[in-house]
């Protein structure tokens, strides 16, 4: 029996050399296709029974897919991201089966256009065969298994820079730069910029030397395929990046200059970055990791899983090119159903568990509890609170409350001054709209008034006290629960800079929040001595989207 035959475009390059050996072990003869024919036909002869072409994923690929009959074409070429179907349309013409390694959004999410004629000619199209949305359905799926609802979803992979290095992998990490991202939140869609958010992310299994990485928003199919997919619809986020802080923090500077609309199209400096990121890959280290975090409810309780892969010996590359391999083997032996479709639902992790093992890398799964924040500073106390605040200071995952607010403002003009700068609202009635981000223990809270916006981050002290932080200033309160359930806050200390401030300059800060017949009522003043009356906002809140409601 003759053995069967693969293209695989950019099959010389970094990911696709890699899944080009794995499927020639599998015994598959290897067309080793791209742009440069003699490099494909230096790398095709490492290989068994391999065969390198010219291939241009941007040219008519029908006629060669005439002459060779392949059974099946992997596209590891890329960068998918604004990329058209070409290469999809040339498969279903031919009679090819085919698999990507595409990890563009648009690309892989729109890919069941093509079902129809896909059942119709017998063939199987699969957008995703990569880490995204392959592996991590996977692994989503195994976490969030038993769970009758999902809240939040928190996916992150660093590669080392030698695995980001690729022309392709520099201009797929640039499309994005800056770019408006649709995020689930709260039960609607919002926007965030292309690396964003950005943060240390920990990486660590037990045994093994732990890592810390900045990572930053980058956009993958996961983001709008798994909230329909899951129960609850949850937040879904995913972060990635490169070992090097310094090309993450310039990432971060690009995406504010062209979100900013500075730069248009920062895609078009690849050809001027990847040679820089390939010369100082060489200083990088061999190492890769991945995360996947998800929170939900399992019989009415918060739930909180968490899966973490750390690579080693720089073989954390060959993971991008497993899901491709076990759909190819599927092929082979006829389970592959026909029909164009994404990869985040096609494998089990359990399916990459032998391929896995086969590598030098560490995983480990861990369950417990998840405590909010205002839960865990108060322990007992929680329970003392009336309904309507324990379920506003609960979330899981990003909530949102809607209600409204009345707002006065001092009139010195030092207060007028220092409400401008904190972006307090003038005077006047308002809608009120305030989210509820929670992220590592911590919660950042934006209030939108109208059109005036303004947010602080909480956060635990050691003492186990509240931190809220407005930009350089820090305030820390004592948390007070009367005998009707209602909160109060007291200030115990502040701070500027991280520099302690003395008490007789610090602002009275009147804070109150209370059962307000089913709804969350506040009132909030804050008086500055010398300076008098800053801004003062009383109003009520209802609950619209809570990651846990406490009855």
């Amino acid at each position: 029996m003759s053995k069967p035959l693969v293209l695989i475009l950019g099959g010389y390059g970094g990911f696709g050399a890699r899944l080009a050996r794995r499927l020639a072990g599998d015994g598959w003869q290897v067309l080793v296709g791209g742009r440069n024919l003699a490099k494909a036909r230096a790398f095709a002869a490492t290989l068994p029974e391999g065969e390198g072409i010219s291939a241009d994923r941007g040219s008519d690929l029908v006629p060669l897919l005439e002459q060779h009959r392949p059974l099946l074409l992997v596209d590891a070429a890329g960068p998918f991201q604004g990329s058209s179907y070409c290469v999809v349309e040339a498969c279903l013409a031919a009679g090819v089966h085919y698999i990507d390694l595409a990890d563009g959004r648009d690309f892989v999410c729109q890919i069941n256009q093509f079902d129809r004629a896909a059942k119709q000619t017998g063939l199987a199209v699969i957008g995703g065969g990569s880490s995204v949305p392959a592996l991590s359905g996977a692994v989503v799926r195994e976490l969030a298994a038993g769970m009758e609802r999902v809240v939040a979803v928190d996916m992150a992979i660093s590669a080392t820079t030698r695995a980001s290095s690729g022309r392709s992998v520099v201009a797929a990490a640039l499309s994005y730069a800056g770019k408006p991202i649709r995020l689930w939140r709260a039960g609607q869609q919002v926007e965030a910029h292309g690396w964003s958010l950005m943060r240390r992310e920990h990486f660590a299994v037990d045994g093994v030397a732990p890592l810390g990485r900045l990572v930053g928003l980058a956009e993958v199919p996961d983001l709008e395929l798994m909230p329909d997919q899951l129960p609850g619809k949850p937040a879904v986020t995913f972060r990635g990046g490169s070992e090097s802080g310094l090309q993450m923090r310039a990432l971060g500077v690009l995406s504010w200059i062209a979100a900013r609309g500075w730069l248009q199209r920062p895609a078009r400096l690849a050809a001027l970055l990847a040679p820089l990121q390939q010369a100082s890959a060489r200083l990088g280290g061999t190492r890769s990791a991945m995360n996947v975090d998800v929170i939900g409810l399992a019989e009415g309780a918060p739930l909180h899983r968490s899966w973490t892969l750390i690579a080693e010996q720089g073989l954390g590359q060959e993971i991008p090119t497993l899901a491709a391999q076990l759909l190819a083997r599927r092929l082979r032996a006829g389970a592959l159903a026909p029909g164009a479709r994404d990869a985040s639902r096609e494998l089990a992790l359990a399916d990459f568990q032998p391929l896995l093992a086969e590598l030098p890398l560490s995983q480990q799964v861990r369950e417990g509890n998840v405590e909010p924040l205002y839960q865990r500073l108060l322990g007992e106390r929680f329970a003392a609170m009336s309904v309507p605040l324990r379920s506003m200071h609960a979330p899981l995952a990003e909530t949102s409350a809607q209600g409204e607010a009345r707002v006065e403002r001092g009139r010195n003009p030092l207060a007028r001054l220092l409400g401008w700068i904190m972006g307090f609202p003038a005077a006047g009635h308002y809608p009120l709209d305030v989210r509820f981000s929670p992220e590592a223990g911590t919660e950042r809270w934006t209030r939108t008034f109208g059109s005036y916006r303004f947010s602080s981050e909480m956060a635990g002290s050691r003492d186990g006290l509240l931190i809220e932080r407005f930009g350089p200033l820090r305030f820390t309160f004592r948390i007070v629960i009367d005998g009707e359930g209602a909160l109060q806050l007291e200030l115990a200390r502040w701070s500027a800079f991280h520099l302690p401030m003395p008490g007789f300059l610090a602002p009275k800060i009147a804070a109150r929040e209370w059962d307000a017949g089913g709804r969350f009522g506040f009132d909030v003043g804050v008086t500055m001595p010398l300076i008098g009356p800053v801004v003062h906002y009383v109003g009520t809140l209802t609950l619209e989207n809570s990651g846990l409601v406490l009855g």
